[in-house]
């Protein structure tokens, strides 16, 4: 089969998509890291077309906005009117100058488990059968609210495209139907959607419409049966989108898996598609793994983790955590029950231990903040130990302040550290300590006051309780006395 570059790429993306039951656009909607239209686009760029063009309507600018986030190349044409899907083209068309030469590929916005290689197949297909026309099929267990293939009996060729609603009996128990995907001969496109009438249940002009008026001329149609139905399934209400999230990560999950990856359990594992893998790494039940982020080779992750925009260095472990923005070192151990906010780079052989939360904080090599922690806009530096309970006080009420701790510090549990305030390098920190300021290199800061007892306070103030009969019975003499 050749492989051929497009003239151009249509996409449609007019429609208001009224069964979403949302004020966000249908097209924006998101599934694995991406809207349903950025999902269309990054296929139909796989075909590296000379023009790529969105018809937009609804809600137009907002979905021209996200557009330009996603693809700042590509062209938008406005459908004023949602007058169907041949008007659509003809404003997608027009947008280009009203015809273009060679093929002309019309995608619909809201099929997001459409892909590159369907396509090429259905351009080669195109090219190689000599078409006016190729429309991409598939057989469907339901073929409810699809349009229908229709077919000549003798020679299989393409005789029309009957909508769901316009359709006889014998025709709605035909599976073979429309994915509302075609390669057209782009001079003869333009010519045919100047004769497609309106004469129809809703009034529009249907671009399938086309098909019959380019064959009655005289002009070869053809089809292209897509391998996998669920490739062409469109997107209108939730449960649908639901649907193809769940089609889309399996399929994620068996090419990582396919590559080198371990993923424990497929069902509770979700990834976007903008996320990478060396081999051999291990992804546990519950994770879920967003954006940018990449783990490193050997890498471990979850269970029940979120990283989202997230780099693990190899051998890693991050166990029960929330990290956005992050970068854990190699081999480094982050959890359980760690939160890694943006800004947050671990060194090599670092630890951030349960119930830790970081921002903005850079920790050495080989450096521990085990347990029950605050560390935000700090710099600590390698092989140091930073206490239980410990609290980097970085904000005065308006301004953020940073703190910096040195290297082969041993600084004690319940510290504050009370920004700006620099701890050096050798230094330790008494527990219980308010460190308000700077400690010289292999000094001990210890900032608490006096602890005072003040004997028989509970037998005064409070008689009879339980706390002044154990305080009497563990006095010399007590009943606790042996």
């Amino acid at each position: 089969m050749s492989a051929i570059r497009p003239a151009a790429v249509v996409v449609l993306a007019a429609g208001e998509g009224t069964r979403m039951k949302s004020a966000t656009p249908k097209v924006l909607h998101e599934i694995c890291g991406r809207s349903l239209v950025g999902h269309v686009l990054a296929a139909a760029r796989e075909l590296k077309p000379e023009h790529l063009v969105v018809v937009v309507g609804h809600a137009r600018e907002q979905v021209t906005a996200h557009l330009a986030g996603v693809d700042p190349e590509v062209r938008t044409a406005v459908q004023e009117e949602q007058n169907g899907t041949g008007h659509a083209v003809r404003m997608g068309l027009e947008e280009l100058g009203g015809s273009v030469d060679g093929t002309v590929i019309v995608v619909c916005g809201d099929t997001p488990l459409l892909t590159g290689e369907t396509l090429r197949s259905l351009a080669g297909t195109h090219q190689d059968d000599g078409n006016a026309v190729t429309v991409l099929s598939a057989e469907v267990p339901d073929a409810t609210g699809y349009g229908r293939i229709v077919r000549d009996d003798a020679t299989g060729a393409v005789t029309a495209i009957v909508e769901h609603k316009d359709a006889t009996e014998a025709q709605r128990a035909i599976r073979e139907i429309n994915s509302g995907v075609f390669a057209f001969d782009g001079r003869l496109l333009a010519d045919a959607l100047g004769k497609v009438r309106t004469d129809n249940s809703q009034g529009e002009e249907y671009l399938t419409d086309v098909l019959g008026i380019l064959r009655e001329a005289g002009h070869r149609v053809g089809a292209c049966v897509a391998g996998d139905h669920r490739e062409i399934a469109g997107i209108n209400n939730r449960v649908q989108l639901a649907e193809a999230r769940r089609v889309l990560n399996d399929r994620l999950l068996t090419a990582a898996m396919l590559s080198g990856v371990t993923v424990v359990d497929p069902v509770t594992t979700w990834v976007d598609v903008t996320v990478t893998f060396e081999r051999d790494v291990v992804v546990h039940p519950g994770t879920q793994l967003l954006g940018s982020t990449h783990l490193g080779e050997g890498a471990e992750v979850g269970p029940h983790s979120r990283l989202a925009d997230t780099r693990v260095g190899a051998g890693a472990r991050v166990d029960n955590t929330v990290s956005d923005g992050a970068v854990v070192g190699p081999e480094a151990s982050v959890g359980p029950y760690a939160y890694l906010r943006p800004g947050t780079r671990l060194g090599l052989g670092s630890k951030v231990g349960t119930y830790v939360e970081t921002k903005n904080a850079s920790i050495g090599e080989g450096t521990k903040v085990p347990h029950l922690s605050y560390v935000g806009d700090a710099t600590i530096g390698e092989y140091t130990n930073i206490g239980a309970a410990s609290v980097f006080v970085n904000y005065d009420g308006q301004n953020k302040h940073h703190t910096t701790v040195g290297s082969h510090c041993k600084t004690g549990s319940d510290n504050m550290f009370v920004a700006p305030v620099t701890v050096g390098d050798g230094a330790y920190t008494a527990a219980g300590s308010v460190i308000t300021k700077d400690v010289p290199a292999g000094a001990l800061a210890v900032a608490r006051g006096q602890q005072r007892n003040i004997e028989g306070w509970v037998a005064r103030k409070r008689p009879g309780s339980a706390a002044a009969k154990a305080a009497e019975a563990a006095a010399p003499g007590g009943e606790g006395e042996a």
